[in-house]
């Protein structure tokens, strides 16, 4: 029997039962007065947990103790602030972040290693602890608090990201929520983004671990707004169990239904990062089939849909398709030209690597419109894969030229 997947209207990380969370402004992020800067996500009942953590070799403060924490598998809390990613701070980062949680934990009865703790924004600069000290203690959790957090969360940000599905298979029931935040710094493997998931199925850790990082793979590390990737990002999933039923594993009855779900919440998330990015006006999809294997499918779509000059291209409206070529035969992907297919949306302008006369005015409008699809089929093998970026333009670089004056 397939599984029933739908999207919960208003959904968020507290669609799931038994998930609080509140906001409060910490005075952190000094160019966002009175708006909400430090959010905490609560569980009223213990959770199995897996993380998944920035591949950059620097890492802030948060991730190294969020890592630490999480080899046992559990967690109850999560304490998330935007305004200072708090990485490069030395072992004052490490001491801070510590204290952050040992804070949250007295304030809701658990152990401070049963707290998460996450942090995006400025990087080397120490966190304001006297101010967050004071915060912490003005958080009111609620379960519509989800809402609240995702935009706390946000940095240059200009619309909070956050969704929860349904899944029901035949007698079982169970939701999974999420919310999320980036807009720039974002590549894979992860890039700028926070993302916390939440579920009330039960889990067995291994296959927590497992569901997050395939959801994670065809997801978050297939969107790129920029080519950088940050110290501070990681992508978190608790499961308190609260919907009740045995704990899925992999093999297990619902462990497909699961899956399903937890990729539609991660997608939908990406795709809203991807739309997202800093000063973008163009949301891009590039999609490969055809390839040699999936490993290659991946390598060649990220590497087109992290092009500056594709992304300065679709800016521009241009249908220089010759760019998306370029960029697909030093992606490192096999590649054989004379075996080549390429879409700009529904329009072919190369088939088996020969050029096909085309509308240029046609296509120019299609470029122009909010979502451009490039799609490639390179006819090697069964390996298909999609990746999510954004146009490249001059208020990219006003954003980031001024990002901390």
């Amino acid at each position: 029997m397939a599984a029933k997947i739908e999207f919960i209207p208003e959904g968020t990380v507290t669609s799931a039962e038994g998930f609080f969370a509140g906001a409060t402004s910490a005075g952190i992020n000094k160019k966002a007065k009175n708006k909400p800067d430090l959010a905490l996500l609560f569980s009223e009942a213990p959770c199995v947990a897996a993380g998944v953590f920035t591949g950059n070799r620097i890492k802030a403060a948060p991730v190294v103790l969020s890592q630490q924490r999480l080899k046992e598998g559990r967690a109850g809390a999560v304490v998330v602030n935007s305004g200072c990613a708090n990485a490069s701070t030395g072992d004052r980062g490490i001491k801070d972040a510590a204290r952050i949680a040992k804070l949250v934990a007295e304030g809701i009865g658990l152990s401070p290693y049963d707290v998460l703790v996450a942090s995006t924004g400025v990087i080397g600069v120490p966190l304001p602890m006297r101010r967050i000290t004071s915060a912490i203690e003005q958080v009111v959790l609620s379960g519509e608090g989800g809402h609240e957090m995702a935009r706390a969360m946000m940095t240059t940000d200009t619309f909070a990201k956050e969704t929860a599905v349904r899944v029901r298979m035949e007698n079982s029931q169970f939701t999974i929520g999420g919310v999320a935040k980036g807009s720039g710094m974002i590549h894979p493997n992860l890039a700028t983004l926070l993302c916390f998931l939440t579920t009330d199925a039960a889990l067995e850790l291994d296959f927590a671990r497992e569901a997050l990082k395939k959801a994670v793979d065809i997801s978050f590390n297939m969107v790129s707004i920029d080519g950088d990737t940050s110290p501070s990002d990681m992508v978190l999933l608790l499961a308190n169990g609260l919907a009740l039923g045995k704990p899925i594993s992999s093999g297990s009855r619902l462990a497909g239904a699961f899956e399903q779900g937890l990729e539609k919440v991660c997608l939908y998330l990406a795709r809203c990062i991807a739309r997202d990015g800093e000063g973008a006006t163009r949301l891009i999809e590039v999609k490969v089939d055809g390839a040699a294997s999936l490993a290659q499918a991946r390598l060649a779509a990220r590497t087109i849909v992290s092009s500056p000059l594709v992304k300065a291209a679709v800016h521009g409206a241009d249908p220089n398709w010759g760019r998306i070529m370029a960029a697909l035969g030093r992606s490192g992907a096999e590649v054989e030209e004379a075996k080549i297919d390429l879409y700009l949306g529904n329009i072919q302008v190369v088939k088996a690597g020969t050029p096909l006369p085309f509308n240029k005015r046609g296509l120019i409008k299609l470029l122009e419109g909010k979502e451009v699809a490039i799609s490639l089929n390179l006819n090697l093998g069964s390996g298909s894969a999609t990746a999510w970026g954004c146009d490249l333009s001059k208020e990219y670089v006003a954003i980031n030229s001024r990002y901390m004056t």
